[in-house]
């Protein structure tokens, strides 16, 4: 059988043109093996670079490259992956970043229900916007320059303690709008499993086979 011919692995950082040439067509093998290497190289380049610069334009590569940039290298790439990992964070973060008024009002609502989350988490007490994003921050700068396990763990319980928050905030508005309560347990149950895959994630970090 012929050999496909291999594509240039991509650069430490995303550039979204040369990210765009990327076919959403790809053979499933391709496109994970896209996914994989970019991750790796995110990973393995900031942690080695020791350079604080780097470390904040990998927390901020959503903002520079683009949601949708990001997407295409890892949304498709399973929970117990390394790119898939890296997704759920800066989908957390994305998210936090352009709501952090609602992100805050369910975290100081989670706190009363989840205080040994909220330990793990770090955020401050009572949380405010600019805390919780500081924190979410902390967790990805912890992915390039600290203890990836630890990192993810932080994100886990961060999501736990919201998804108890929303829950709560859910109850509180049954009564006046059913529909907008559904929506909110229906993230409140999207914020437990994506704790759970993180906190899975972290095993297989430490166990050293999550690539």
């Amino acid at each position: 059988m012929e050999d496909r011919p291999r594509r240039p692995r991509r650069p430490a950082m995303l550039d979204p043109r040369a990210a765009e040439e990327i076919p959403g067509d790809l053979d499933p093998a391709l496109r994970q093996e896209v996914a994989h290497t970019t991750a790796g190289i995110l990973v393995h380049q900031g942690r080695a670079a020791e350079d604080p610069d780097m470390v904040d334009r990998l927390v901020r590569l959503v903002e520079t490259e683009g949601l949708d940039t990001v997407a295409g290298l890892w949304a498709d790439s399973p929970s117990n992956t390394l790119p898939g990992a890296l997704w759920r964070l800066y989908v957390l973060r994305e998210w936090v970043r352009r709501d952090p008024h609602t992100v805050a009002e369910r975290y100081r609502l989670g706190v009363a229900r989840a205080q040994v989350h909220d330990v793990v988490a770090g955020v401050a007490s009572p949380p405010g916007p600019q805390d919780v994003s500081r924190v979410v921050d902390a967790v990805l700068s912890g992915v390039f320059s600290a203890d990836l396990a630890v990192a993810l763990e932080r994100a886990a319980a961060f999501c736990r303690v919201l998804s108890t928050g929303s829950a709560l905030d859910a109850d509180l508005v049954d009564d006046r709008d059913g529909d907008l309560a559904r929506r909110i347990t229906h993230g409140a149950s999207g914020l437990v499993r994506t704790a759970e895959e993180l906190e899975d994630a972290a095993r297989l970090w430490r166990t050293g086979v999550l690539d």
